[in-house]
């Protein structure tokens, strides 16, 4: 049996609160369209209030950023920039070119090419998240991408240095100081000074999520990443207080940030519950986090492993800490999920941080079709064929055949043409 000890808001209410975020991105996106640059500064100063004479940073401002950091902290940048390249390096090289002779005469192959220009959304309104620049910009880089920009919202009311710094090495081309809609928008519909980009990758809140979920097809996107979801499975080899950090540690996110804890013992999910409000007590973020808790928090006990799975897989969340004794047996039937964290030992911030695996990952159910941000994300896989005159002819037959079933003459005589060329006499 699934029990809910505790529930977040019910369908309805998220229906009308995702109603009111798509009519407001789609007024933003049509000015900018409309306006351009004069639309993205009124949006930036009503957001933001920020409105620079260049939204673009020059090299004089992005080395006054670093001139701001100390030498510890740019070395820590540069150390989990290297753990993400590292995994990086490692997924590109797992997809090889291939060109194979299929029959006699018949050459087939794919090549994996990078896209042209791609625009990585670095959120920063609330935290200044330095981790998202390794995120979306280096792994674009691996895979090869010529140009490649970069935005973040202005921070405490100037450039986040840390996150400037981190762009800046990790490799972006272009860096420009704005946020949310009106970011994701002038990267896609481009503007006087912004030439467009083929394509839009990096999480953010309900607003940039839907922005790009509306202007998928007019430039490509990597998926929907946000708000923030975390799901933590447990059972009675770890305690509430660890369960509770975890928690809290994703819905300090933003006061929509789904948090959920899976459980077969209900004196675990009573524990974690009276753990959750003795740590939103004391944590900094708690104001957030205890929102997020309130509204979009969630306690699930069930009876047996199989219906934790079944939870589990229905959710699809973006993040899935397994803390069970037989983490790896459960792992085995997850399938629709953003990234995995096995063990009490690991969790989602090393994830999100440093630890190499990309942070931007599915939300919304997203999971049951897609999975994170990888380099493949940023190569398209195009298919090419060469043939001999001799299989042409063999190939032909079969073809002007299958084209008479289809009812498709034109088709049927381009096999056809073929055969009466080359067909040796």
């Amino acid at each position: 049996m699934i029990k809910y000890l505790k529930s977040g808001k019910n369908k309805d209410d998220k229906n009308i609160d995702n109603q009111n975020v798509k009519e407001i991105v789609e007024g933003i996106i049509k000015e900018i369209e409309n306006e351009g640059e004069s639309a993205v500064q009124r949006y930036s100063n009503k957001f933001d209030k920020w409105t620079p004479e260049s939204f673009r940073l020059s090299r004089e401002e992005i080395d006054a950023c670093y001139a701001e950091l100390s030498e510890d902290v740019i070395n820590d940048i540069k150390w989990a920039q290297q753990q993400v390249r590292n995994f990086a390096d490692i997924q590109r090289a797992s997809m090889k070119d291939v060109e194979v002779e299929t029959l006699p005469g018949v050459t087939l192959g794919h090549r994996h090419i990078p896209v042209d220009s791609v625009g990585c959304y670095i959120p920063g309104g609330k935290y200044p998240l330095v981790a998202s620049a390794h995120m979306s910009v280096i792994t674009a880089k691996v895979a090869g991408v010529k140009r490649v920009i970069a935005a973040t919202p202005p921070f405490n009311g100037k450039p986040s240095p840390a996150v400037i710094v981190a762009m800046d090495m990790a490799g972006a081309d272009e860096i420009y100081t704005f946020g949310g809609v009106q970011a994701i928008a002038a990267m896609a519909v481009g503007t006087e000074n912004i030439e467009p980009v083929s394509m839009i990758v990096g999480p953010g809140n309900a607003f940039v999520a839907e922005a790009k979920r509306q202007l998928f097809g007019r430039v490509g996107i990597d998926l929907f990443a946000g708000p923030t979801e975390t799901l933590v499975i447990a059972d009675d080899s770890v305690d509430g207080e660890l369960c509770a950090a975890d928690l809290l540690g994703q819905a300090e996110h933003g006061p929509n940030s789904p948090a959920v804890l899976l459980t077969n013992c209900q004196q675990l999910a009573e524990d974690t519950m009276r753990e959750v409000e003795r740590q939103l007590q004391i944590l900094s973020t708690g104001e957030v986090a205890g929102a997020a808790w309130r509204d979009y928090g969630e306690v699930i006990v069930c009876d047996t492993h199989e219906e934790m799975l079944e939870v589990a897989n229905n959710l699809a969340f973006e993040h899935v800490q397994i803390m069970l004794r037989n983490a790896d047996s459960f792992r085995e039937g997850m399938r629709n999920f953003g990234a995995l964290f096995l063990g009490p030992e690991t969790n989602v911030a090393y994830g999100d941080k440093c630890i190499g695996t990309n942070h931007t990952l599915p939300t919304k159910g997203a999971g049951r079709y897609t999975g994170g941000l990888w380099v493949g994300k940023f190569l398209k896989t195009c298919t090419f064929q060469h043939i001999t005159e001799e299989a042409s002819v063999a190939v032909g037959e079969y073809c002007s055949r299958l084209c008479a079933i289809e009812g498709f003459a034109g088709h049927k005589e381009q096999a056809d043409i073929r055969i009466r060329r080359y067909r040796k006499s």
